[in-house]
């Protein structure tokens, strides 16, 4: 599947210690990301952030907490991503969920190569 031109980016910000079923709940969604066919899905941890319990959540070590921001970005065509989103309303009881319409350039390596040059 080619991904170039206009898409939807969905990023859906939740705690790292948030779960579904004892596992991590970016980790689930992740997963039926992937079983749902969508182009990919990453995973970032913010270093320090807030929500709305406006308590702030830091990685440095004089104030360690233990729930810090955690994002997960997947992009992919609108009606896939949109086609996803009663996912999230069985997975997510605390969070934001933003959309964003965005243009895909994605460069691919050589035939056979294995690395961008």
């Amino acid at each position: 599947m080619k991904l170039a031109g206009a898409a939807l980016r969905l990023t859906i910000y939740v705690g790292d210690t948030d779960t579904w079923h004892h596992k991590p709940l970016y980790h689930e969604i992740v997963h039926r990301a992937h079983a749902a066919g969508l182009a990919g899905a990453s995973v970032f941890r913010g270093m320090e952030g807030y929500g709305a319990s406006n308590h702030i959540h830091t990685s440095r070590i004089l104030s360690l907490s233990g729930d810090l921001p955690v994002s997960v970005v997947i992009v992919d065509a609108a009606e896939r991503i949109r086609a996803f989103l009663p996912q999230l309303d069985e997975l997510i009881s605390e969070g934001l969920v933003i959309l964003d319409e965005v243009e895909v350039i994605r460069y691919v390596g050589r035939p056979g190569s294995g690395q961008a040059q």
